[in-house]
């Protein structure tokens, strides 16, 4: 009769149906010696948890201190930053002002023609991008011919 309850609390286990009080039973009759010949294969499977309950993990782990990699790393990147502003600095020192005028004349004839040479420049760009909006406005005719609204 037992062994029937059992096979029924087996059957319950496998299929995750147990709960705490028929999972102990299993366990105390699986520790027992007088366990049915058909039913020695869960024997191991049960007697591992009992092993497993006394087993006690005894080595030391060591631990590694964090204040250690961040003074390491800290000192890394101050190292990083000084090459990298020296490095900066090194090849930056070499260049000179060139254009250090600023565009003032003593001469009044210089200043006129100077300002003449510069609205000249300006008034050759406008010019380019003139022509450039009058392609925009034959493109604009042309696609309203196309597409009727």
């Amino acid at each position: 009769m037992e062994f029937n309850k059992i096979e029924a609390l087996l059957g319950k286990y496998f299929e995750g149906e147990t709960s705490i009080a028929e999972e102990n039973e299993l366990k105390n009759y699986f520790s027992s010696p007088n366990t049915a010949p058909h039913l020695e294969q869960y024997k191991p499977l049960f007697g591992y948890f009992a092993e497993a309950k006394n087993e006690n993990f005894e080595k030391a782990i060591p631990l590694i201190s964090k204040k250690k990699k961040i003074a390491w790393l800290s000192a890394a990147a101050s190292i990083a930053v000084l090459l990298g502003a020296g490095t900066y600095a090194y090849f930056n020192s070499d260049k000179e002002k060139v254009n250090n005028e600023l565009g003032t004349y003593e001469n009044p004839k210089e200043a006129f023609e100077a300002t003449q040479k510069a609205l000249a420049m300006l008034s050759n760009n406008v010019n380019a991008g003139v022509e450039g909006m009058q392609y925009i406005q034959v493109y604009e005719v042309t696609k309203d011919k196309v597409f009727l609204d």
